[in-house]
């Protein structure tokens, strides 16, 4: 049912709420909080402003919008109270050592005058496209997954200095700030996780190094490195025409399992990459066991210890990047984070924010088991089982309420022009 109202929402959710109010300043704030995080977390298909207010009765548009846009209230505060709020509970706290993945992802957005919209790659359909970019930090600690921290790319052809504007920052110096925001709050990475995109920019892992962050990243197959060849000569050489010339004894077999599970062989080797002091450890990945037969090759490298980079930790601990993308295809497919209908970056901001507090609420109810006892009569194993339980309580209650204002609801409908019978 997608119909629902603030007055029917289950008890748990306003005492999720409750742990933000003091950051809001009005009564109108804290209504609109809770209205808008009900709408992320509704049955509709749609989660732009419009649709989550036609779907509850009670909600406004316009007063929505006004939270959204004009409201005096901070994102970044709500994000950190969110993470408090994580790290209070034993079930669900920060554990040590996680891995930190640091990711971008685009989605189509229509018109040029929305914040960041231009034409760049967008990941979800693997092609250049009108749109808006995300940089996130992104948590996974062996028990969770959950997203930290965003922040807005601006391209350059949405500013108006283009490159030359004082607001524009590469992808990667975005991930650096959003790095810090972690490290300040303690919490320390046992290992970054990064894609070609920010593992072929030396600057950025001459950051991380000098943050002393551990990292695994990918790298581009034109990259040069340094190896000492047969004939004890250093000789520099593209990370392709290495892998080519790898006898088939050098690579092993290791198998991932993920959501479809595959076969890969890699080979790993030390080698000395401009600009960074000393030796890194570099794994080459391919799909076929020798280089001819190969169709999808990848190539990563590492600043951890070279004996514990092996063939097998490489592939278990990249692997672990798989959960942002489960977050993505949630966050967009179930809680509207590419919808909205909101131009500002700093309103923009506050949507990606709001999003990951409607996500962390049913993660938080996920792991305490709370969702489990009430309104689901078999484990919660996945987000989408834990939302369609929550769900399942929103449209108990909304019926009881219903049962109790058919008035209410008969009035509302006929404000929409319908005739409720």
């Amino acid at each position: 049912m997608k119909e629902t109202t603030p007055a029917a929402m289950p008890p748990c959710f306003d005492k999720w709420c409750k742990r933000f109010d003091d950051l809001l300043r009005t009564k109108a704030q804290k209504r609109e909080f809770r209205n808008y995080l009900g709408g992320l977390l509704g049955e509709s298909e749609r989660k732009n402003i419009y649709q989550m207010a036609s779907d509850s009765v009670g909600v406004t548009y316009h007063k929505l919008h006004h939270f959204l846009t004009e409201a005096t209230w901070s994102a970044d505060k709500i994000n950190e109270r969110r993470l408090e709020v994580m790290n209070k509970c034993s079930q669900t706290k920060i554990s040590r050592g996680f891995s930190l993945i640091i990711d971008d992802s685009g989605h189509r957005k229509s018109g040029n005058f929305t914040a960041g919209v231009g034409r760049q790659y967008i990941g979800e359909i693997g092609k250049t496209d009108n749109g808006n970019v995300i940089v996130t930090t992104h948590l996974y600690d062996g028990k969770k997954s959950l997203p930290l921290d965003v922040e807005l790319y601006q391209n350059a052809k949405s500013l108006p200095l283009g490159k030359k504007d004082q607001e524009f920052k590469k992808k990667p110096e975005l991930a650096l700030e959003l790095i810090d925001k972690s490290l300040e709050r303690g919490s320390k990475p046992g290992i970054v996780l990064i894609d070609s995109g920010y593992g072929n920019n030396t600057t950025f892992l001459i950051e991380l190094e000098k943050r002393r962050l551990n990292y695994l990243g990918g790298l581009a197959k034109n990259r040069k490195v340094k190896i000492i060849n047969s004939t004890k000569i250093t000789e520099e050489i593209r990370l392709d025409i290495l892998a080519e010339s790898l006898p088939e004894e050098a690579f092993a077999e290791i198998k991932i399992n993920l959501e479809k599970p595959r076969t890969v062989w890699v080979a790993t080797i030390e080698v000395e990459i401009s600009r960074l002091k000393g030796q890194r450890k570099i794994a080459i990945v391919m799909n076929a066991p020798t280089f001819s037969d190969a169709d999808d090759i990848d190539y990563f490298i590492s600043n951890v210890e070279p004996s514990i980079v092996t063939s097998q930790w490489v592939i278990d601990t990249y692997s672990q990047r798989n959960w942002v993308e489960v977050f993505y295809r949630e966050a967009k497919g179930w809680l509207g984070l590419k919808e909205y209908q909101i131009r500002g970056k700093e309103s923009l901001k506050r949507h990606f924010v709001l999003v990951f507090c409607a996500y962390t609420f049913i993660l938080w109810h996920k792991l305490t088991g709370g969702l489990r006892r009430r309104w689901a009569n078999k484990p919660l194993n996945t987000f989408a089982e834990a939302l369609e339980a929550f769900r399942t309580a929103m449209s108990y209650r909304f019926v009881s309420w219903l049962n109790q204002n058919r008035d209410v609801f008969i009035a509302y409908k006929a404000s929409l022009g319908f005739v409720w019978a």
